[in-house]
């Protein structure tokens, strides 16, 4: 539905916050009333969906909304003050929303209205409106599931479709059956409103919640194309000579606006923070403009400052982002949009245990809320560097992450919320069955969930960890080995946002232990929080390695205690780069990277490069730790292995004892084999390669043949002969054959005929050669053999025999029980050729007539009777005269 309008001052009610002064010249006050109405009215009542485009103000002016409405509701009279909270999908759109709403309340931030992201929180008892990252709602859903002291939730940006968004979607709808007070409102830049209301609806059968509408208040938007002569992307990714296209597309156009006179900012979009350092530093110098960053590894100062307003007389700016700016963030004086077209989304390989972000193209959805940053505050320009058809090729929507990314913390989630796998949960796309799959089962491995799928009390415990499931798990058992402290550095260091230089996560320890990197601060307080857990909690049971784990080694051995699939070693004769992982795959270290040259690695984040650029791989290793030998079996003990590795080939079983850590041989050994080990190895290969492995004799192939007729003629009992068939009865047919390959025996010394005769049916064995001879008696007395169609084929049996010997024959033979005719192939006296029937009686009768007269010239040393019927059938040439 879409809410009529009603007079403003009935939508700015009585309560903590003054509406019209917050956002009297917002485009959504206007529809203010129209939401209030939806509240307190709605079918069901308390819930709506706001669908409206960016920058009409719905991130400024629905919060304080809410916190009017819930002053006014019953609970209020008890003197309990209104809270709602308002989630964004990112910490830098919380900070910003909270600063600018406490702004236009004219109090400070942490006051009335504040925030809390990981590692940073501005907010206190008598903070009404606070604005949270979904991971901390989840958080605190967990803790406490009614969300007793929240009167409001406000879910921003669900069109995004991030995952913990998405499960919020679901849980906060079951909570909403509970508590029917707690008021629930989802907002929508895309015109997906409908969708998102129906879940949000009343479970009961009250229907879907309402829809309120926003008109958009964007001003004259110009759309300009400016397509490169250049590739966009290539088997290593974003080319350079693409970025420099934006970069000089950016500066151009930048100084022409600045040129005619308009005084304006520009934001120029591209997908990652390499490609954001990139068209930066080509920026740079290039003119009056002051070069901001803006992207995830950014520390909180420096993306605060690049989403603020210009300095008063400061310089232009443009700011050069990932998708961070997209959709949840209005920067100041922002007129001139430059769009890549590009986006970053996850991908997750299922076969290699690996996950990674690829580069794609953006979705016209994406691309419109870009092109809408340029057009919030004034006529703006988007400069598109594609062209019109990419853009109309390009995907509707963005993909859901719930679909794409690795969803072993979600599964987490979702057991501890009683909802395993995400049974009886209304969420906007159910979770793959296979990645959700994987993702309980690696939790039961941890011993996070019990049989049943439900959070055990480990699992409730590694839930309240900000880190990856298998990180927590991590913190717990590595504390017993290296400390409460080191195991809590290396867990933040592993689960925080920055990029580790050259892979290298000592390194960025020791950079963030001086305090000096912007993100520093957000690190250690992650470090005390997870300090605090490790020793509340009970330490998990690890086996401490051979020798002392180092102090160089500690980050190396919890990064391989929460990914012992991902433990690597350097391999030989490959260079110092590559490397084999436990799990099998193959991972090369970025060119140049300290790390190289290391015999073990600990692999904290492995993703599949964008083509062949790490060490020739297809994998490239984001960030790792060194560590000894046995320090990495102690971490991925699990994985140990010691097994005799038995293989036949070039005629002969071999064997060796193996010690293996996964896929990765530790040593290798000669041994005897023993007689079991022996077989199996020859079954092996024989399941691989085949039987031609032994070889098919002249005679062995020629009964298989026979057999295979009368299996397809005739069925039961006549056994199958197919490849497949008798590999599925080695030790039926070929077992003192096996025991003989095994003891050594030469395979060319086994010849498959015997053994086939062991699968013929008795007594049906003895009609063998009267339904499939192996030879045919001709009119002229010779026996001529029966060639047999291949196995598995539709073929029938050919005789190829001179036409000589055949005068006289009026009836076809029939084989297999009269079932199948003889096919010959009648031939002159060269043994060429001169027809092929299956109709002896029709070939005399018809043809033969044509052969006589072309070949009685050719061949007249042989006999060419008019009558071939009463004709005797020979052999020779004509009797001398």
């Amino acid at each position: 539905m879409t809410s009529p309008t009603v007079p403003r001052d009935s939508a700015c009610a009585a309560g903590p916050f003054d509406l019209g002064t917050i956002g009297a010249s917002l485009a959504f006050a206007d529809s203010l009333g129209g939401l209030a109405a939806a509240l307190r009215a709605g079918a069901p009542a308390g819930t709506a969906v706001v669908q409206a485009p960016p920058g009409t103000g719905k991130t400024t002016l629905v919060p304080p909304l809410l916190a009017n409405l819930a002053s006014a509701a019953p609970q209020a009279s008890r003197g309990k003050a209104p809270r709602i909270v308002v989630t964004q999908p990112r910490r830098v759109a919380a900070r910003s929303a909270a600063r600018r709403l406490a702004a236009l309340d004219g109090s400070r931030p942490g006051d009335r209205v504040g925030y809390t992201v990981r590692g940073e929180r501005q907010a206190g008892p008598g903070t009404l409106i606070e604005f949270v990252t979904p991971g901390i709602l989840l958080n605190r859903l967990l803790t406490d599931p009614g969300l007793g002291s929240t009167d409001a939730v406000i879910l921003d940006e669900v069109h995004e479709r991030g995952l913990e968004t998405d499960l919020l979607m679901g849980m906060l709808a079951e909570v909403r059956q509970l508590r029917g007070d707690l008021m629930l409102v989802a907002m929508s830049a895309t015109l997906d409103a409908p969708r998102f209301a129906a879940l949000i609806g009343d479970a009961d059968g009250g229907g879907p919640a309402p829809v309120v509408d926003c008109p958009s208040a964007l001003y004259l938007l110009e759309t300009v194309w400016a397509p490169a002569a250049v590739p966009r992307l290539d088997t290593r990714g974003v080319t350079r000579a693409f970025l420099d296209h934006v970069a000089d597309t950016a500066a151009a156009s930048h100084s022409a606006a600045l040129g005619a006179g308009a005084d304006i900012d520009a934001l120029v979009f591209v997908p990652g923070a390499r490609e954001v350092s990139h068209v930066a530093a080509r920026l740079r110098g290039r003119g009056a403009a002051e070069i901001l960053e803006l992207h995830g590894q950014a520390g909180p100062a420096e993306q605060d400052r690049a989403v603020s307003g210009r300095e008063p007389g400061g310089p232009p700016r443009i700011i050069v982002s990932t998708a961070l700016a997209e959709s949840s963030l209005t920067v100041p004086g922002v007129r001139l949009v430059v769009d890549s077209g590009l986006s970053r989304e996850p991908r997750r390989d299922a076969g290699r245990g690996m996950s990674g972000l690829v580069t794609v193209s953006c979705s016209r959805a994406s691309a419109e809320q870009r092109a809408g940053r340029a057009a919030r505050q004034g006529p703006g320009r988007v400069v598109r560097c594609y062209d019109q058809k990419t853009y109309g090729a390009a995907p509707a929507h963005p993909t859901p992450e719930i679909a794409v990314a690795d969803l072993t913390g979600a599964a987490l989630v979702l057991a501890c919320w009683g909802s395993p796998g995400g049974r009886g949960l209304a969420l906007p796309d159910a979770p793959p069955q296979a990645a959700m799959e994987e993702a309980v089962e690696v939790l039961r491995e941890l011993g996070a969930v019990e049989e049943g799928g439900l959070a055990t009390e480990l699992g409730k415990t590694l839930a309240r960890i900000p880190a990856d499931p298998r990180l927590a798990r991590a913190l717990l058992d590595g504390a017993a080995v290296v400390g409460h402290r080191t195991a809590a550095e290396a867990v933040a260091l592993v689960s925080g946002d920055q990029r580790a230089p050259g892979a290298d996560l000592t390194r960025l320890l020791g950079t963030l232990r001086t305090g000096k990197d912007p993100a520093a601060r957000r690190w250690a307080e992650d470090v005390r929080r997870m300090e605090t857990i490790a020793h509340q909690e009970k330490a998990g049971a690890v086996p401490s390695p051979a020798a002392r784990v180092t102090a160089a080694e500690s980050v190396g051995f919890v990064v391989a205690l929460a990914f012992p699939d991902r433990v690597g070693r350097r391999v030989p004769g490959a260079g110092p780069e590559r490397y084999l992982l436990t799990s099998g795959t193959r991972a090369g270290l970025p060119a140049g990277s300290p790390l190289s040259g290391q015999e073990w690695l600990a692999v904290a984040e492995v993703s599949r490069a964008e083509g062949r650029d790490a060490a020739g791989t297809g994998a490239v290793i984001r960030s790792a730790a060194p560590l000894a030998a046995d320090t990495a079996e102690a971490a991925a003990r699990q994985l140990r292995s010691e097994t005799v590795e038995a293989q036949f080939g070039q005629g002969k079983v071999t064997a060796r004892r193996e010690r293996r850590l996964g896929a990765i041989v530790l040593s290798s050994t000669p041994v005897r084999p023993t007689a079991d080990e022996g077989r199996a190895a020859v079954a092996r290969a024989l399941e691989k390669e085949g039987l031609g492995t032994i070889g098919w004799s002249a005679a062995a192939g020629a009964l298989r043949r026979r057999i295979a007729l009368l299996h397809r003629e005739l069925g039961n009992p006549w056994p199958d002969v197919s490849e497949q068939a008798l590999l599925g009865r080695l030790n039926e047919w070929l077992a003192p054959e096996l025991e003989a390959l095994a003891g050594g025996a030469a395979t060319n010394a086994i010849n498959l005929a015997d053994p086939l005769r062991r699968l013929l049916p008795w007594p049906d064995a003895a009609r063998l050669g009267e339904l499939a001879p192996e030879t045919l008696e001709v009119p002229s007395g010779s026996r001529v053999r029966i060639d047999y169609p291949d196995v598995g084929g539709d073929g029938r049996p050919v005789v190829a025999v001179k036409l000589q010997e055949c005068f006289g024959w009026d009836q076809t033979p029939r084989l297999a029980g009269g079932r199948v005719p003889v096919l010959f192939h009648l031939l002159s006296p060269a043994r060429r050729p001169l027809a092929v029937t299956d109709d002896l009686a029709s070939f005399w009768s018809g043809p033969y007539a044509q052969v006589r007269a072309e070949m009685r010239g050719r061949y007249p040393k042989h006999p060419w009777p008019e009558d071939p019927w009463t004709a005797p059938a020979t052999a020779r040439t004509k009797a001398r005269s």
